[in-house]
């Protein structure tokens, strides 16, 4: 039986899925998140021990059973002295070398569009577009949420933190947004806020990035200055996408596939804005659903870097269209 494994770690949670080669699952595991920067290498090293020790216990087979693995990681090709240390610690827990690794975009857009040829756009903790076409592979964005990640969670979040600034002091007038972030994050002096983010939560990013929930919860409620943050927010992620496919130089005759994966995607009301602002940025896109997670992409990764056949259940045809256009 051939097995494969695909990790997608993220900015708040890694996330691993072991299946056979038809892409029935085998086993699934939740681990902490692989995000390296702070806390050094070491930190992937032992979410990817956990992951595969979970999972293969789970399926009751060893690592050496694993035909092939793709393992998604964040900032994975953003430090050249750490990439090939990352790329060597599979290799300890797996016991043998039939794994690659790489950047979590590519299982995301893997999942996304089924491993056909287009784009998929990142809205999680942080945010990126990446596409390919004919072999060719393009990254745009997920410059880190220092100078970077517009449009992202973290992103969204510290944008209404600003607006929630400005209510209190009187520089806007006060939305919903006010009262459910002092909710949310249990202060009953607008002040006390700064204490709680900088101290308490020594502005740890995926914490931070959670209160984009709230944002949209107030947009939701008729705010205005939260409804202008998630304006503004798909505007940032469509360029990404627009930027990214005439990197890739994509025929004038040909409708080009685009999906997105994240967090942030999971609120209606930002889905519909960026279908908005995509469609009036270049009305040749054929936007469509996830197929799948970006788990299943990182499966789907390891499969063809295999050279496996991908499974019926698996297939990129049954992506449905949220909107179809004419080629440019």
């Amino acid at each position: 039986m051939t097995v494969f494994l695909g990790m997608d770690g993220g900015g708040t949670k890694t996330a691993f899925l072991l299946t056979d080669g038809e892409g029935t699952t085998l086993a699934e595991s939740r681990q902490p998140t692989c995000s390296w920067f702070d806390a050094g290498t070491g930190l992937v090293g032992d979410v990817v021990r956990a992951g595969v020790d979970a999972v293969t216990a789970a399926a009751g087979i060893t690592s050496a059973d694993i035909t092939s693995a793709y393992f998604g990681i964040p900032g994975h090709g953003e430090s050249s002295p750490d990439t090939p240390v990352l790329d060597a610690l599979p290799a300890a827990v797996l016991g043998h070398d039939r794994y690659s690794c790489g950047n979590d975009m590519i299982g995301g857009w893997a999942g996304s569009l089924a491993g056909r040829d287009g784009v998929n756009v990142i809205a999680g903790t942080g945010s990126m577009a990446y596409g390919e076409r004919g072999g060719s592979a393009h990254r745009v964005g997920g410059w880190s949420e220092v100078f970077g990640d517009e449009g992202s969670a973290y992103w969204v979040a510290v944008q209404g933190l600003n607006a929630f600034s400005r209510m209190a002091d009187g520089r806007l007038p006060r939305g919903p947004l006010h009262a459910l972030l002092r909710e949310r994050v249990g202060v009953s002096e607008d002040l006390d806020l700064i204490g709680v983010v900088m101290e308490e939560w020594a502005a740890d990013r995926g914490t931070v990035a959670d209160l984009a929930k709230v944002v949209v919860a107030a947009a939701d409620a008729g705010d205005e200055a939260a409804a202008d943050v998630l304006h503004r927010a798909a505007a940032e992620l469509t360029t990404l996408v627009v930027t990214t496919v005439r990197a890739l130089d994509f025929p004038a005759d040909e409708a080009v596939p685009v999906s997105y994966s994240g967090g942030l995607f999971r609120a209606p009301r930002l889905r519909e804005e960026f279908a908005t602002a995509l469609h009036a940025q270049d009305a040749a896109v054929e936007l469509v659903e996830p197929r799948h997670d970006p788990t299943v992409g990182s499966v789907l990764v390891a499969m063809r870097r295999a050279g496996a056949p991908i499974p019926e259940r698996f297939a990129a045809d049954a992506t449905p269209a949220i909107s179809s256009a004419p080629a440019r």
